[in-house]
């Protein structure tokens, strides 16, 4: 048994970036679901980028009864008006259930330098919106770990987690988040040749603050570039993972699916 805890189902159904999802495309997201639980991933966390995008992972979850969603605006994605956006979020909030974070938020600054100060004023709300529901963080970070840092030290104390996706920061910045509360997302960039550092990270970290993610169709694992990225390719992850830290393959499944279920409060929401 595995979880997927950060995919975009919502993207791999469609062409077109922020249009909704017809019903042929929630009907086919069943069979994208049947793959990965034969794979062994049994729950998925479909991510939201914005408000059309995490509308469509609040249809995918009342769709499929192993599917869940987040909800949030990355900050690739941020408008002049994002604040009445943020205001359509916390409505859909009110109206659905199986929302189970809020993300995709945090800081880029590989993409985009020129609004930093937007892109920190979108994260701080973000985060409000977190605590405002007891919800956990699914951060978006890259080249950004100063900024994150000013912006989560704003919150100390304030009972916040959540998750670093895709992490590839160093390991003091990993024990950082550990003792902050927060997991690492581990994909198949674990599986890349150049990311020895990533790799002694994984080696070195507490296996409980470990969660497992694919990003699908992005970041495929080694074996799968080139092709869209699947959320039953967990398993791979999960393999790979396991073989670094010269444990069981159930070890590392059962291990990061408890920290899954207990991050997000899975299986404890009504269809």
């Amino acid at each position: 048994m595995l979880v997927d805890t950060h995919c975009h189902i919502n993207i791999m159904l469609k062409k077109k970036f922020d249009i909704p999802l017809t019903q042929k495309q929630l009907s086919f997201s069943e069979t994208i679901a049947k793959e990965a639980a034969d794979n062994g991933v049994t729950d998925i966390i479909n991510v939201g980028t914005s408000v059309i995008e995490s509308r469509n992972c609040i249809q995918l979850a009342q769709k499929n009864k192993d599917m869940y969603a987040a909800v949030g605006i990355h900050p690739s994605d941020i408008q002049t008006g994002w604040n009445k956006d943020l205001k359509k979020i916390e409505g859909l909030m009110q109206k659905h259930k199986k929302i189970v974070a809020i993300g995709e938020c945090g800081i880029d600054l590989y993409h985009h330098k020129h609004n930093l100060q937007q892109q920190k004023n979108l994260f701080k709300a973000q985060i409000e919106l977190s605590l405002t529901h007891q919800l956990p963080l699914i951060i978006h970070m890259r080249d950004s770990t100063d900024e994150l840092i000013s912006s989560l030290e704003t919150f100390k104390g304030e009972k916040i987690c959540g998750v670093i996706h895709c992490f590839s920061g160093t390991q003091k910045f990993a024990n950082y988040l550990f003792d902050l509360g927060f997991f690492i997302g581990i994909g198949g960039a674990i599986t890349y040749p150049k990311n020895e550092a990533l790799r002694e990270v994984v080696q070195q970290s507490p296996l409980e603050k470990i969660i497992l993610e694919t990003d699908a169709p992005f970041l495929p694992p080694q074996n799968f570039r080139g092709k869209p990225n699947h959320p039953k390719h967990v398993a791979e992850i999960a393999r790979y993972v396991a073989k670094l830290r010269a444990v069981s393959f159930d070890a590392i499944a059962q291990q990061t699916t408890k920290n899954a279920f207990n991050l997000f409060k899975l299986g404890k929401l009504e269809q």
